[in-house]
């Protein structure tokens, strides 16, 4: 094994350790609130492992009301690890710890993989605060790594392999299906029309083929995931919420949300397009999926595991790393806030008040759009090319520019 892969290996395991520290509090002190949001330690693996019926190994889509609230990949990785369990008094901490293990082991891998593929700035992926107080929360991570290894694979022109491990991410969380955008743009402008029907067959149709089983036996169930996004409000962390807060309410959410989206696509396809040479899916990826995330009715927390490599694989230069880390300390900024503000609901007697965390929130957005902007300012069209330090994203190597 060389060097460079051990070290991201230990620096990997390093953080994965220091996040499970950051939730050993509630593994301790069993979840109870408002201590789990004081100590900002509350995890989802717990708290579904009893809501969704997992403690008696309840099929994931098997109610209307009451179903896993994710798609086939995610619910089927938290069904089966509850078969892992020993039922005694310590279930919820051994179910917390079984997860845990598994979505570390993920990191570790798309840590690995950032390794390859950015190879001076892979560890920023590592030492990000908001990911590491972020990696336990929720099983993002099952779609993370296979999204990474995508965009890995679809640069090394490995279109197959890619479609397939973009449908796999989609069908784990959804998600990823906007990466589409950056695929279709970079195929149409090399020409390669071909290769990109085949590619949205492969993606979509291993998609489709992972849920439809569960569509038509369970539909309803199946079916939830999807009410709910469509139902929900303007949701904790988002941009609507922040300015609901502060009087602004909107009145056609769903519509001003996709309108806010598509706005943003259109200024991305802009910016895309003036670019003289074709970029890579690694660098190009990070915009859309901000997009995505900042019109979104939510804002979890853990959706920082989904924008950090991303970012990373964005970077121009290290001179880029002084806006990272303005991003990253506002996202830390909100995880704390959130938990705070959580706190004040469940009776802490120190909790953060709505207007400040709606503040956060929108500081949060604010420095994002900051680190877009700070990469983009600087991507002049002679130098929008993949990283040439790296030979595996040489122009040959992915199929030529357009």
């Amino acid at each position: 094994m060389k060097f460079a892969t051990k070290t991201a290996l230990v620096v990997a395991l390093l953080a994965s350790l220091v996040s499970f520290a950051k939730f050993d509090h509630c593994r301790n002190s069993g979840w109870g609130v408002p201590d789990q949001y004081v100590h900002a330690c509350y995890s989802d693996l717990p708290a579904l492992f009893s809501a969704r019926g997992l403690t008696t190994h309840t099929w994931p889509y098997s109610s209307a009301t009451n179903s896993v609230e994710y798609p086939p990949g995610t619910a089927m990785v938290m069904w089966g690890t509850s078969y892992l369990v020993a039922h005694n008094a310590n279930q919820y901490r051994n179910y917390f710890d079984i997860n845990a293990f598994l979505i570390a082991l993920l990191f570790i891998g798309s840590i690995l993989l950032l390794r390859r593929m950015k190879p001076d700035l892979w560890y920023l992926g590592a030492f990000a605060p908001a990911v590491i107080g972020s990696m336990y929360i929720n099983w993002d991570m099952w779609a993370v790594l296979p999204a990474i290894a995508a965009i890995y694979y679809f640069d090394k022109a490995r279109y197959e392999l890619s479609a397939l491990l973009l449908g796999l991410a989609t069908a784990t969380k959804f998600f990823p299906i906007v990466l589409l955008l950056p695929i279709a743009l970079i195929l149409i402008r090399r020409h390669q029309l071909h290769n990109l029907m085949k590619y949205i067959l492969i993606s979509v149709g291993s998609t489709i083929a992972i849920n439809l089983p569960f569509a038509l036996t369970h539909t309803t169930g199946w079916w939830r995931f999807f009410k709910l996004n469509s139902d929900r409000g303007a949701d904790w962390g988002s941009l609507w919420h922040a300015l609901s807060v502060f009087g602004f309410n909107v009145p056609h959410l769903n519509l001003d949300s996709i309108l806010l989206f598509l706005m943003g696509v259109t200024a991305y396809i802009l910016y895309f397009l003036k670019l003289e040479r074709v970029p890579s899916l690694a660098s190009s990826s990070f915009f859309v999926v901000a997009i995505f995330v900042t019109a979104s009715k939510v804002y979890s927390p853990q959706y920082i595991l989904w924008l950090t490599p991303l970012a990373v694989l964005a970077l121009r230069d290290k001179k880029d790393r002084a806006a990272f880390w303005i991003w990253q300390g506002a996202e830390l900024l909100y995880h704390l806030a959130i938990w705070e503000y959580f706190a004040g609901f469940e009776g802490a007697k120190f909790g953060l008040p709505a207007h400040w965390y709606a503040a956060a929130a929108l500081v949060r957005i604010s420095a994002l759009g900051y680190f877009a902007w700070s990469i983009t300012r600087k991507a002049r069209p002679s130098t929008a090319l993949e990283n040439p330090q790296n030979p595996d994203f040489s122009p040959r190597r992915v199929g030529g520019y357009a």
